[in-house]
């Protein structure tokens, strides 16, 4: 099992300054998501994640080159160059010298410029509709989308992400979190307050 590591994560307005030359569609993601697109930080974040399609990636990689990333998951590490990382869609990227965690990287399916949900290969998108802006520019995931895949476990913190982020939302991005939401999670207990 992957022991307790070490995070200390950038802030989202750190990492894209860091990836500002970076030309591919990448959003952060997770809570901090939804706190960007709310405005304000609402809750402490412990790592801070970001979604990137899969070939995209190594745009991601070549703009932090001077850190290492690890392929996660199956409660593993594994090196960037293993088998793992054409089976795993988290990486996650950590100093050199201290080794401490900054950033968590979902690499994720699509087909050009379509973004496909990987826990349901009929949910899909275009880019441009799955990432958004910050009025500085920060670039995040829609927070339908981030809710959909908060869904699957549903922990207090998601729950508390959720009352936060519905009251904010509009008909047309409930209406597509619900027809996710009973592709992805059918009779899913959000549903009813959608």
């Amino acid at each position: 099992m992957v022991e307790d590591p070490v995070w200390e994560p950038w802030f989202p307005g750190e990492l894209a300054h860091m990836l500002a030359a970076v030309n591919v569609p990448w959003g952060v993601a997770g809570g901090w998501a939804l706190d960007l697109f709310g405005g304000q930080q609402s809750r402490e974040h412990s790592d801070l994640e970001i979604a990137v399609p899969t070939n995209g990636f190594w745009a991601i990689r070549a703009a932090l080159d001077r850190y290492i990333f690890e392929v996660i998951g199956a409660g593993r590490r594994w090196p960037l160059d293993s088998a793992a990382f054409d089976v795993m869609h988290q990486t996650w990227v950590r100093e050199l010298s201290t080794g401490v965690y900054r950033l968590d990287v979902f690499r994720e399916p699509h087909d050009g410029d379509t973004w496909i949900c990987r826990r349901d290969a009929s949910i899909r998108l275009p880019y441009q509709d799955v990432i958004r802006r910050t009025a500085d520019g920060i670039p995040f995931v829609a927070p339908e989308i981030v809710l959909l895949f908060k869904a699957k476990h549903a922990k207090t913190k998601d729950e508390a992400d959720l009352s936060r982020a519905l009251p904010t939302l509009n008909s047309k991005q409930r209406s597509w979190l619900k027809d996710a939401l009973e592709r992805a999670h059918p009779a899913h207990p959000w549903m009813d307050r959608l």
